[in-house]
């Protein structure tokens, strides 16, 4: 692995078992298990994909539908294994992938915030020292101590926004959030992890916006069908990808 990298993909490749008909009920697949009556067919969500991310990158990925975006970052987030090759990550990561996730909606916004940043790897000391900042974040003390439930669903990103980015991280992996909440809220957002891409953290973000790709990242990667199709500058990569579409049309 190179000094300055952050994160490495060596021959990645992922394989999803899928059931060849529709399975309603967990009582159902779980009969048909037993009975070995399931029928089941592989998907390659992608296909043997190397690539190498420099430490303080802008990275963009893009693609279409269904190209393997959310799943090349959940390979990096470590939420799923690869089916074959290796993954290297070097540093903190922060993934934004799902926003407030881990949030219970039977819990407090005050007890979430507690709740997902112990899933985050902090201690309750830590996050005590974090707790006003967040919910200053978020602008949530009006409803900070009722249950999430309540919440919009705005309100919900918001929080788990404010507080997966409360602390600078190594690696910060979005996964088309930037419309989170309303226009001001956007715009705060965006400034924070523009704040970090000058604090010199590893961004990797997806996005179908390629004007956004193109604006913000400095190298970029095409995605289509789980083959990587081009890598390289972005606005070079996002020419090429706006090329193809062209033609498709």
């Amino acid at each position: 692995m190179i000094d300055d990298t952050s994160i490495c993909l060596d021959n990645i490749s992922v394989c999803y078992r899928i059931p060849s008909e529709r399975i309603r009920t967990f009582k159902e697949y779980a009969i048909r298990w037993v009975q070995r009556k399931i029928q089941l067919h592989s998907f390659w969500a992608l296909h043997d994909v190397s690539m190498n991310i420099k430490q303080g990158e802008v990275f963009g990925v893009i693609g279409a539908n269904g190209a393997g975006k959310s799943t090349l970052l959940k390979l990096i987030a470590r939420v799923i294994p690869p089916s074959s090759g290796r993954v290297r990550v070097i540093g903190r990561v922060a993934p934004l992938l799902e926003l407030g996730a881990g949030f219970h909606p039977e819990l407090s916004g005050r007890e979430n915030i507690y709740l997902n940043g112990a899933m985050l790897g902090f201690s309750r000391k830590e996050m005590d020292a974090k707790f006003d900042r967040i919910v200053d974040f978020a602008e949530l003390w009006e409803f900070i101590d009722a249950p999430m439930r309540t919440y919009s669903s705005g309100m919900w990103a918001r929080l788990g926004f404010s507080v997966a980015t409360d602390t600078k991280p190594d690696i910060l992996i979005i996964d088309e959030i930037l419309g989170v909440g309303d226009e001001a809220f956007q715009k705060k957002s965006s400034t924070r992890i523009l704040s970090f891409r000058d604090q010199e953290a590893t961004i990797l973000m997806v996005s179908h916006n390629s004007f956004t790709v193109e604006t913000l990242c400095q190298r970029a990667a095409w995605l289509d069908h789980g083959h990587l199709m081009v890598m390289g500058e972005a606005k070079d990569v996002v020419a090429a990808y706006r090329a193809s579409q062209n033609a498709k049309s």
